[in-house]
C-alpha cells in the first residue's frame, strides 16, 4: 500500500486483520494475558478477507504497527503532518466559530480576534504534544493513553473521544448541508446536503490511512482560494472597528468564555492526534512532529477564524447578511460571495465540500475507537465502524440541523473540559514518572504490564467536578462560574486542569507504591 510520504508494502496492513482476536495480527507481540478466541463463521471470515483485499483499503486496525513495518523518512513526509492539520481545519465549522464572538459573546472585532488567536495556540499546543507518541509508540492514540490512564480507565477517555469526534461530524454535516441549502437558494433542503457530506466521509474513512493522507494532500488547494475569494468579496464589509456589545464584567465573562471556547476546538483532537502518525520510523523526533503539528493545527484555525469574526463583525451594518444570518451561518457564508454571483455561488458549494476534510479524521478515529472499547469490538473490523458511526452523526445531524449554534456552545465548550483534563495528567505521567519508568510499547494490550489506573481515574474525575462547578452552559451555570464578572463566565477548563494537576502527583506516587506500575 502506498503512504503520501513514502512506499510501504502491500502486505503489512493485510495482515493485520481484527478478524483473530486471539492473537491479534502476526505482527502482534506477546502478551502474558492473552485473550479467549472467539469464534468466527467462515463464511463472514471470507467475505471480510475478499473486502480487507480491495486495492486502497486499510485492513489494519488497533494493532501495533512494529518498528520494522514503519514507512522510510522523508522531508515531504514530515511536512504531510502539517499539511493534513491545516487542510483538515481550513473548513466552513470553523469559520462559524469565529463568528461567535460577535454573535454570540457581544465581543468586539479586536477582543474576538485577540481570544480566537491565543486560544487557538494554547490548545493546538496541546495537541500536538499529544501527537508525539504515534511514531514513538506504533500505537494509536487511545492505546497510548492506556500508559499514562490505565487499561480500564483509558477506555472511559476512549468512550468520551468517541461522542466529541461524533459532535464533530454533526456539526459538520449541519454546516455543510446549510451551505449547499443556501447556494441552492432553498431549492435543496440541508437534509440533502448533510447526506452528500456524510457519504463522502465515508468513504473515505472506510478505505483508511492511505486514501485519507492522499485526500488531505490536496483538498486544502481549493479550500485555500476560494477563502481568499471569501475575503476579496466579503473584506469591505468588514468592521474592523467593531466595539464590545457587553459593558463592565459582562466584556471579561465574554472574553473567557471564547477564549475557553476557541481553545477547545483544536484541543479536541489531542485524543486522536496520534493515530495519523503510526506508520513514520520510530526515529522521528519528538519536536519534528510537535512543530509540524502545531503548525498546521495553528495556521489552519487562526485564518478562518478571523474570516469568520470579519463576517460576523459585518452583520450589525449590513442588511442582508443580517437577513442571511438569521436563516443560518452557513447562509451567512454564502451571502458572503453575494457580489460574485454565479461564481459565489461556485464557490460557496466548494466551501461546503471542505467540512468533508475536516470530518474525515474524526470519523477514522472514531471507528478506531470502537476497536480500543473492547474485545468484541476489536472483533468488528474498522471499516464496518466507519459505517456505524457515520449513520450515528448522519441521523444526529438530521435531528438536530435547526439548532447548530445551541451545539456550538454547548457541545464544544463541553467536551474541552474532558480533554485538558486527560493531556495535564499524561503531561504530569510523562514529565514526573516515566523518565524513570520508561515505556514498554511491546505491552499495549497486557492489562498485568500496564497502570493500575486509580490514580488518573480519580484524578480525572476530580478534574470533571472542578469543571462542573466551573462551567457557565445555556442549560447550567456552576457557583463559581456565576461570580465571574457578575454575569457568570465559563472557566470549567480551568479548574478542571488545575484540580487535576494538584491531585494526580500524590495519587499516582502512591498507586506506584503500593502496585510498582
Amino acid at each position: 500500500m502506498n503512504h503520501p510520504a513514502v512506499h510501504v508494502p502491500v502486505d503489512i496492513e493485510k495482515t493485520a486483520g481484527t478478524i483473530d482476536i486471539s492473537s491479534n495480527s502476526p505482527s502482534s507481540e506477546n502478551v502474558s494475558d492473552p485473550v479467549a478466541p472467539i469464534h468466527i463463521p467462515p463464511k463472514l471470515s471470507k467475505w471480510n478477507q475478499r473486502i480487507e483485499n480491495l486495492s486502497g483499503l486499510e485492513a489494519r486496525g488497533i494493532t501495533r504497527v512494529l518498528p520494522e513495518e514503519r514507512h522510510k523518512a522523508s522531508v515531504i513526509g514530515y511536512v504531510q503532518m502539517a499539511i493534513l492539520w491545516f487542510s483538515a481545519n481550513v473548513s466552513a465549522n470553523n469559520l462559524a466559530v469565529g463568528m461567535l464572538g460577535p454573535l454570540l459573546f457581544n465581543l468586539g472585532f479586536l477582543d474576538s480576534a485577540m481570544c480566537a488567536v491565543f486560544g487557538i495556540m494554547v490548545g493546538s499546543a496541546a495537541t500536538a504534544y499529544t501527537s508525539i507518541w504515534g511514531a514513538q509508540s506504533g500505537n494509536r492514540t487511545m492505546i497510548v493513553a492506556r500508559y499514562f490512564m490505565g487499561y480500564w480507565p483509558a477506555k472511559l477517555a476512549c468512550f468520551l473521544n468517541m461522542i466529541l469526534m461524533v459532535g464533530y461530524g454533526t456539526i459538520d454535516c449541519i454546516i455543510g448541508g446549510q451551505i449547499l441549502s443556501a447556494v441552492s437558494g432553498g431549492g435543496m433542503s440541508i437534509l440533502v446536503g448533510i447526506v452528500i457530506v456524510a457519504l463522502v466521509s465515508w468513504l473515505v474513512a472506510a478505505f483508511g490511512m492511505a486514501i485519507f493522507h492522499v485526500y488531505e494532500r490536496y483538498a486544502w488547494i481549493p479550500q485555500i482560494i476560494v477563502l481568499f475569494i471569501l475575503v476579496g468579496s466579503a473584506g469591505p464589509s468588514f468592521n474592523a472597528s467593531l466595539p464590545n456589545a457587553a459593558t463592565g464584567g459582562a466584556v471579561t465573562a465574554g472574553r473567557l468564555s471564547f477564549f475557553s471556547l476557541q481553545l477547545s476546538v483544536p484541543v479536541s483532537w489531542a485524543a486522536a492526534s496520534s493515530d495519523f502518525y503510526v506508520y513514520y520510523p520510530e526515529s522521528t523526533k519528538p519536536w519534528v512532529v510537535y512543530l509540524m503539528t502545531f503548525s498546521g493545527l495553528t495556521l489552519s484555525f487562526v485564518f478562518v477564524n478571523l474570516i469568520g469574526i470579519g463576517l460576523a463583525s459585518g452583520v450589525a451594518t449590513n442588511a442582508a447578511w443580517s437577513a442571511a444570518n438569521d436563516v443560518s451561518s452557513g447562509a451567512l457564508i454564502v451571502a458572503g460571495f453575494d457580489g460574485l454571483r454565479g461564481f459565489g455561488k461556485f464557490c460557496g458549494v466548494i466551501v461546503a465540500l471542505g467540512v468533508i476534510s475536516n470530518n474525515i479524521p474524526g470519523t477514522y478515529a472514531s471507528a478506531l475507537g470502537c476497536q480500543v472499547l473492547g474485545r468484541y469490538g476489536k472483533l468488528v473490523p474498522r471499516y464496518l465502524w466507519v459505517c456505524v458511526i457515520v449513520m450515528v452523526y448522519f441521523v444526529c445531524a438530521a435531528a438536530g440541523r435547526d439548532h447548530l449554534y445551541a451545539i456550538f456552545q454547548n457541545f464544544l465548550a463541553l467536551m474541552g473540559y474532558w480533554v485538558m483534563i486527560f493531556v495535564s495528567i499524561v503531561l504530569e505521567e510523562h514529565l514526573i514518572f516515566r523518565p524513570k519508568l520508561g515505556f514498554d510499547w511491546t505491552a499495549w494490550e497486557d492489562k498485568k504490564r500496564l497502570p493500575i489506573g486509580f490514580a488518573a481515574l480519580f484524578a480525572f474525575l476530580t478534574g470533571w467536578a472542578g469543571a462542573i462547578i466551573g462551567m457557565a452552559q445555556t442549560w447550567y451555570v456552576g457557583p463559581v462560574a456565576a461570580k465571574v464578572g457578575g454575569v457568570g463566565a465559563d472557566i470549567g477548563t480551568w479548574l478542571g486542569i488545575a484540580f487535576a494537576l494538584v491531585l494526580f502527583p500524590p495519587l499516582r506516587y502512591l498507586e506506584l507504591k503500593k502496585f510498582g506500575r
